[in-house]
């Protein structure tokens, strides 16, 4: 079992900053990449960013430029900077840890809160 623990949401006006931090603990030996998903009110979880073995694998158009995906030892701790916020850029973020060569290896973290003000 792997337990994901994400910190670092909070309320923040349009064009400040953010750094949301995601901790793996418990057996991460079969994680093999991690993500930040995010999911406005009324609309689906959608991929925000990705990245495997220190590689960022993909960020989704609308924060191109304006956030990082970066991670720590790899399968254990993953972050989010997140510059130049917008009032669409609100929504519950998830960290996701998950193992390509193992279906049940896939990980969900509880969410943090992220409101932008205009």
């Amino acid at each position: 079992q792997v337990q994901l623990v994400e910190s670092g949401g909070a309320l923040v006006q349009a064009g400040g900053s953010l750094r949301l931090s995601c901790a793996a603990s418990g057996d991460t030996s079969c994680i093999d990449a991690m993500a930040w998903y995010r999911q406005a009110p009324g609309r689906e979880r959608e991929l925000v960013a990705a990245i495997r073995d220190g590689a960022v694998t993909y960020v989704v158009d609308s924060v191109q430029g304006r956030f990082t995906i970066s991670s720590e030892n790899t399968k254990t701790t993953v972050y989010l900077r997140m510059n130049r916020l917008k009032p669409e850029d609100t929504a519950v973020y998830y960290c996701n840890a998950l193992g390509e060569s193992d279906s049940s290896c896939k990980y969900w973290g509880q969410g943090t809160q992220v409101t932008v003000s205009s």
